[in-house]
């Protein structure tokens, strides 16, 4: 928590008072007051009780250690690809995907005052490779910091004429700082994907919606063998099991066998997907579910 610029610890001691009062109501959200995932919390469950934390670890930790009831974590960008390492992250936390939310990102640059050059803009690394054109554009340095509203609090408590911080605009009115610039990144598709991580695995209920889409989220290591990849995603195509995501990652130094992180729309329990996983587990040494959880958002436009 002293982690935290000093002018945002009052702020965070007070949410994390109030949250641990309340642990069940409590999401857990890595950054300062004011950043994007503070907003996410509160969009996906405005009742909800925030929980700030300095780092992703400390984020789920909270939900380990019964400190909050769920975590809000970033997995992807649309601008900027992955975002938390959440293929390493959540297997260690032993937490589990319950649900997704999306999100619209806007970023503003800000600063203490609107008469100096500016020359640096502090920022996640994410938020700063979303507005990479702009920065270019205006010569101005990037620097990275934890997270967009902790750069924001940053900028605020130090007298820089030529430094500015770039995040949400709500981290404008928390800190006093004055907008420079709106709505400064790449493209105006800029979206973030999120996920909600609880200690228990949820069932997710259709409640009689036509439109209801689950997605799974799991990981799997291929063996050692030619063609394993190809051999364990036949399973999906022949079953007509739709994967929207696929991304490869080592774990380890032996460098040996690929694992791998995948989504895909539809449950345990749907006789289509049971053979797929079937299949899957033939052709790999190992195969962990993550999580089956609602669709927030359509995949493909020919859902049933």
């Amino acid at each position: 928590m002293n982690s935290f610029p000093q002018n945002a610890l009052g702020m965070v001691n007070k949410m994390t008072e109030t949250a641990t009062g309340a642990p069940t109501e409590a999401i857990a959200f890595q950054g300062a007051p004011g950043a994007n995932s503070h907003i996410a919390a509160m969009e996906y469950a405005p009742d909800c009780l925030p929980l700030p934390c300095f780092s992703f670890e400390d984020a789920l930790d909270a939900v380990k250690q019964g400190t909050a009831g769920s975590a809000i974590i970033p997995i992807e960008n649309s601008l900027h690809g992955r975002v938390a390492d959440i293929h390493f992250l959540l297997p260690e936390s032993g937490l589990h995907i319950v649900a997704e939310h999306f999100m619209r990102i806007r970023h503003c640059l800000m600063a203490k005052s609107t008469d100096g050059k500016i020359k640096t803009a502090m920022s996640h690394p994410q938020a700063l490779g979303q507005c990479r054109h702009y920065l270019r554009s205006h010569d101005i340095i990037p620097v990275a910091y934890a997270d967009t509203a902790a750069a924001a609090a940053y900028v605020a408590q130090h007298e820089d004429p030529h430094a500015a911080a770039i995040a949400p605009p709500l981290a404008a009115e928390i800190y006093g700082l004055q907008p420079i610039a709106n709505a400064i990144e790449d493209e105006d598709h800029n979206m973030t994907r999120f996920v909600l991580l609880a200690p228990k695995a949820a069932t997710p209920k259709t409640d009689g919606a036509a439109d209801f889409r689950a997605m799974t989220t799991f990981i799997f290591e291929v063996k050692n063998i030619p063609a394993a990849l190809y051999k364990a995603m036949g399973g999906f195509a022949t079953n007509g099991v739709n994967m929207t995501k696929l991304e490869s990652y080592q774990e380890g130094s032996s460098f040996s066998a690929s694992k791998f992180y995948a989504d895909i729309e539809g449950a345990p329990g749907d006789p289509a997907v049971d053979r797929a996983l079937e299949e899957l587990r033939f052709h790999c040494n190992s195969v962990r579910l993550l999580g089956t959880y609602r669709q927030a958002r359509a995949r493909t436009t020919d859902a049933q």
